[in-house]
């Protein structure tokens, strides 16, 4: 029966993939054929609905593990790397180069298309944004208010027929917080010296470990992805753009100038191969696409960064945490730009030569106030806050919010697993090789595809153990010459 079932074919996963983005789309339309609303969703709604969110929050169960331990653990291999500060500062410096030429694009698009002036929307239809962003509130979370960066929050329900007050507490963490915590842990840790090598030794297994957990999960992709994408269709459709048509259009196609022009170009001018990029980084696009959730991909882009791209383990597990939390160009520079062009817009105001420029170091400097958390209307706050354009008109775009979400996420991970690899080969540490290298029908490359590089490595190790051996044999031959003459 064994023998049997191994001589059935298996489906590659990226086919798996590929296979669930129909079959999710079909099930979304089918739910909506079925009627229901936001109240009373129909089974089928539900069920789709259910599988989604539980994919996303086994996702999101694993990342503060994953933060945690890996950037602790890139630290203490950093530490014996000459030029740690340097990478760190190339990769903030090119981070910062992509959102400027993102936030460029924005407000191109947004004074061509002009999505704000007859949009048709009735300003009655605002919403509670429901969150804000200010300057202030995104240093005081830069604070660690306990050791794993946690927050707690209640909420209550009276119940019915005077039954009390049912509460309910659950707990989020602060991914900015983690990374502060996990940075100043690391940094001791390497201060301590040879006392915190046992402690740096655990967590290094440690990582291991989570990152063998969160490969199973990410088999569930097909499944998550499924749920995810038919819940999108069955519940906001594409009925919900009405006559934010052109606000939404001005947004997709700054998105696919980033992706398909912006960051190939970036590659190509570093002398990587624009189709092997593309290649690579479709795992990481297209869960960050259903998923909607830069932190919840994460694992996944450090995936791609290492495996696909050869971006070295103890620069990506640094790079791509930092990146999931301030590297946003979907949400932090194309999105706020063109969403602050249509408020003004919409509320006939004039933005002078300042309110751009402050849009631009908005976007620049604040991203990580998204703190890659699904949405960014925290983002959008932040910049209309900071260009005094009415905070009413975030009510106004929160209709079309989870499709262009999809889109902008697809876009922040895309960038956030090339910036790696561009600094990697500036400061020559990229396996070029491996970037090149074939991808499997998995979409990564072959675990059991040995590089240059690794090929010299195992080289040197085994022309050093051939080197100890023969040392070992000559010491013995010496001794027992000696014994044999009586030495």
């Amino acid at each position: 029966m064994l023998s049997a079932l191994r001589r059935i074919p298996r489906i590659p996963f990226a086919v798996q993939v590929l296979a669930a983005l129909v079959l999710g789309i079909a099930l979304g339309v089918a739910a909506r054929q079925l009627g229901g609303d936001a109240e009373n969703p129909n089974g089928l709604a539900v069920a789709l609905d259910t599988i989604g969110g539980t994919f996303v929050t086994l996702l999101k169960a694993i990342v503060p593990p994953l933060i945690l331990l890996a950037v602790i653990s890139s630290i203490a291999q950093l530490r014996n790397v000459s030029n740690a500060a340097r990478l760190a500062g190339q990769t903030l410096l090119w981070f910062a180069i992509t959102a400027l030429i993102a936030v460029a694009i924005g407000i191109g698009l947004g004074t061509l298309v002009r999505p704000g002036v007859n949009s048709g929307v009735d300003a009655g239809a605002v919403q509670d944004p429901g969150t804000t962003g200010s300057w202030m509130a995104f240093l005081e979370s830069m604070v660690p208010q306990n050791f794993l960066g946690l927050t707690a929050s209640t909420d209550g329900e009276v119940l019915p027929d005077g039954g009390g007050l049912d509460l309910s507490t659950g707990l989020t963490f602060n991914a900015l917080q983690l990374i502060v915590i996990a940075i100043a842990v690391g940094v001791a840790a390497v201060k301590t010296g040879k006392a915190a090598e046992p402690f740096l030794a655990f967590t290094d297994s440690a990582l291991q470990i989570v990152l063998k957990v969160l490969w199973w999960v990410i088999r569930l992709a097909p499944l998550g992805t499924l749920g995810l994408l038919g819940n999108a269709v069955y519940s906001y459709g594409w009925t919900t753009i009405g006559a934010l048509g052109s606000f939404t259009l001005a947004i997709y196609i700054g998105l696919a100038l980033v992706v398909f022009a912006v960051y190939p170009l970036l590659a190509r001018v570093h002398g990587l191969s624009i189709g092997k990029y593309f290649s690579g980084i479709w795992p990481a696009v297209q869960l960050g696409f259903v998923s909607r959730s830069s932190m919840g991909t994460m694992p996944v882009t450090q995936r791609v960064a290492e495996t696909n791209f050869g971006v070295p383990r103890h620069y990506a597990s640094f790079a791509v945490p930092f990146g999931a939390t301030t590297k946003m160009d979907g949400c932090a520079a194309i999105y706020p730009a063109i969403s602050a062009i249509f408020v003004a817009q919409f509320f006939g105001l004039d933005l002078s030569l300042t309110d751009y420029l402050l849009i631009v170091f908005v976007s620049v400097i604040g991203s990580a106030a998204t703190a890659g958390t699904t949405g960014a209307t925290v983002m959008l706050t932040l910049t209309l806050s900071t260009v005094g354009l009415p905070l009413e008109g975030v009510g106004l775009l929160l209709a079309v919010d989870p499709i262009l979400d999809m889109g902008r996420t697809a876009t922040n991970v895309a960038g956030q697993a090339l910036v790696p690899a561009i600094v990697a080969k500036r400061e020559r540490i990229l396996d070029v090789e491996r970037y090149h290298a074939p991808r499997g029908l998995g979409g990564f490359v072959a675990d059991d595809h040995v590089t240059a590089a690794e090929r010299l490595a195992a080289q040197q190790e085994q022309a050093g153990a051939e080197e100890a051996g023969a040392e070992q044999a000559a010491a013995k031959e010496d001794s027992e010459a000696k014994v044999g003459t009586g030495a």
